[in-house]
């Protein structure tokens, strides 16, 4: 245990595993949303799911083995609808060859982070940027949250979420969950996510108000996995909507990644090894026959449940392969459990508007963009884009451009021409 450092760290072993349990159980959810998004590329979703289990526990793992750092890896969501939606739905790409779009990204991926190119690109970055990174995630996890959790639900054409029904008594739930896990968190209590989604659980379960759904899902389907493997067609891999599709996920990852380490991984010593693990699983990702791994969000839960070292995500790696087993059971865990976590922990990342510089608008309205625009557009990437393009206009419009970081402006442009390309599709 000396390579994890606790002692260091002032973690233990019981704190790493209750971090990863919070982690893997804010993430369950996964196991069946995206195969069922995969689905409607024409990936059997039977299949996927042991595609989406297998891909986050061996990603997870190795991130805490060779990354050693408390980040739960899966395929992402945002990424898995544009995959499906956007390269097999608009551009027309078979899914077979849209796994070899993941592939040649994840090669690519590969090679900006065996390079100094990846902390080329993380210096360049503005400290706003960074902060209003973290706090855009965070408010993205909290509209994520409060929705699962019902307690705000679609507008329709009117507005963006309207509060959901609270004579309902699974919305009732969530909220007593938010105000018992926020005070377990604010006193400090050990393991306190984790005992909130367990409390709120039992309460679900005895007073009847959530009972577990159906399942189809199988074991005995593994025995057709390998169908998934090797399935990758590259056929159409110099093609034009190939070669839009392959710069356009590659952009996404990459910089989806460098935001999400930013604003979550506390050790930036272990940045570069944690970049190196995502592009690698990547790569995984399309050989196993499902849409890219990214260090997911929800991440953050764990961590702030006290996770510090690669031992949380080692044992939320480990509970995604006992899933195999067990996925059935985790449709007992109400989303009024889980939603409460999500919340809360995006709700402390959103801390990080402290640090803005509120006093230059050339620098905190580009971070605005970020944190108003990953909630609102559902992306993380997309919330990247507006405010990446928008620090060198505003810049240049203050006088300041020179003072902007070559590889700052190399990215923002390359932001826009993604912009541009998804927009042509």
């Amino acid at each position: 245990m000396n390579y994890f450092k606790l002692k260091e760290k002032q973690t233990s072993i019981k704190q790493e595993m209750l971090a990863g349990f919070t982690s893997f159980f804010a993430l369950s959810y996964i196991i069946i949303v995206n195969p069922l998004i995969l689905a409607d590329a024409g990936i059997p979703a039977e299949l996927s799911v042991f595609s989406t289990i297998l891909v986050s526990a061996i990603g997870s793992i190795v991130m805490g083995l060779w990354g050693n750092a408390p980040l739960v890896l899966t395929p992402g969501m945002g990424i898995n609808a544009f995959f499906t939606y956007t390269i097999v739905g608009a551009m027309g790409l078979s899914w077979q060859q849209a796994l070899a779009v993941i592939v040649v990204s994840g090669l690519l991926f590969i090679a900006v982070g065996y390079t100094s190119i990846s902390k080329l690109l993380a210096d360049a970055i503005p400290d706003s940027l960074k902060h209003g990174i973290t706090a855009g995630i965070g408010l993205f996890l909290v509209v994520l949250g409060l929705k699962n959790g019902g307690i705000l639900v679609d507008g329709g054409a009117d507005s963006f979420a309207v509060l959901g029904d609270l004579s309902d008594p699974i919305v009732l739930l969530a909220v007593i969950g938010i105000f018992l896990s926020g005070v377990l968190y604010l006193r400090n209590v050990p393991g306190n996510f984790f005992i909130g989604i367990v409390v709120i659980t039992i309460i679900s379960l005895v007073t009847g108000i959530h009972k577990a759904g159906v399942s189809s899902f199988s074991l005995g389907n593994i025995t057709e996995f390998p169908a998934l493997l090797g399935a990758l067609d590259f056929s159409a891999v110099f093609t034009l909507p190939s070669i839009i599709a392959i710069f356009s996920m590659t952009m996404i990852l990459i910089f989806e990644s460098i935001g999400l380490f930013e604003g979550m991984l506390e050790d930036k010593t272990r940045y570069t090894s944690a970049f190196k693990v995502s592009g690698v699983m990547t790569l995984v990702s399309g050989l196993l026959g499902t849409s890219p791994t990214i260090p997911a969000a929800e991440s953050a839960s764990g961590i702030k449940a006290g996770g510090k070292t690669g031992l949380t995500a080692i044992f939320a790696g480990g509970l995604f392969l006992l899933s195999l087993v067990f996925t059935p059971l985790l449709s007992y865990i109400p989303n009024a459990a889980l939603s409460p976590v999500i919340v809360i922990t995006g709700a402390i990342m959103m801390g990080n508007l402290k640090y803005m510089p509120f006093d230059d608008f050339s620098e905190w309205f580009p971070a605005f963009l970020i944190v108003v625009m990953i909630p609102l557009t559902s992306s993380i990437a997309d919330g990247l884009a507006f405010g990446f393009v928008a620090y060198p206009i505003f810049k240049l419009a203050q006088g300041d451009l020179f003072k902007v970081k070559k590889a700052m402006h190399v990215v923002s442009f390359l932001f826009l021409l993604t912009m541009i390309a998804i927009a042509l599709i």
